[in-house]
């Protein structure tokens, strides 16, 4: 994970500043609400770690539930025409994201940031057939990028009330369920009775632009 592995680096980095006659913030923070589904985020915040540089850093996981898409199509596409069984679905994604923060000035608010970055996400789709015998993961794994805002609410000495809005796209990916994968470039693995890509993206619901309402609290370590 490359997102995962520059965002460690440089936090190691701003923590080895930290000694220095300049003292670097950090705060943590956890947030739930909407994000294409229920979900959750928790993150780890890095700002004024350098004179007069504009910039904050912040790295984060979320995790949300997600409508998988229509069983009766991702049965078709990726396994058989079979339609003997009750069919059950359940969705959910990881997001790895890293964010720049720089400071907004607007409304008299104390503590505002506009946010930007980038997101990697592994999107999984399960989808039963009870009494059909089937049972089976549709995923994708995608790089995107996000933008948005957020704005803390001090409760005391090192909390506060946290919101944030925005959105985060991600560019369509190869989907894969049991042995068979259709991509955006047209390359097919095991495909189904002459379906393309474009089939396999209308009935699995991967990420694709997914708007952020969340709330929660920020603690300043």
């Amino acid at each position: 994970m490359h997102i995962v592995r520059t965002g460690v680096v440089l936090l190691l980095l701003l923590l080895l500043s930290g000694g220095s006659a300049h003292a670097a913030e950090f705060s943590a923070t956890a947030l739930a609400g909407y994000k294409g589904g229920l979900g959750f985020k928790a993150s780890g915040t890095v700002g004024n770690f350098a004179s007069g540089f504009p910039l904050g850093l912040e790295l984060g996981v979320g995790h949300t539930r997600l409508d998988p898409g229509i069983a009766a199509d991702a049965r078709k596409i990726f396994i058989n025409d079979a339609t003997d069984g009750t069919p059950e679905k359940s969705g959910w994604m990881w997001d790895f994201r890293m964010d720049f923060l720089y400071r907004l000035r607007i409304l008299g608010l104390q503590d505002a940031h506009a946010y930007a970055g980038v997101r990697y996400s592994m999107f999984t789709g399960n989808f039963k057939y009870i009494g059909g015998n089937e049972d089976f993961d549709v995923t994708s794994n995608q790089w995107g990028w996000g933008a948005g805002v957020k704005a803390s609410f001090p409760m005391g000495k090192s909390i506060a009330f946290t919101v944030a809005a925005g959105f985060d796209h991600y560019p369509a990916s190869k989907i894969s369920g049991h042995d068979t994968s259709y991509s955006p470039d047209g390359e097919t693995v095991n495909g189904r009775n002459n379906y393309t890509f474009e089939d396999a993206n209308a009935a699995i619901n991967q990420p694709v632009f997914q708007p952020l309402l969340m709330a929660g609290i920020t603690f300043a370590l």
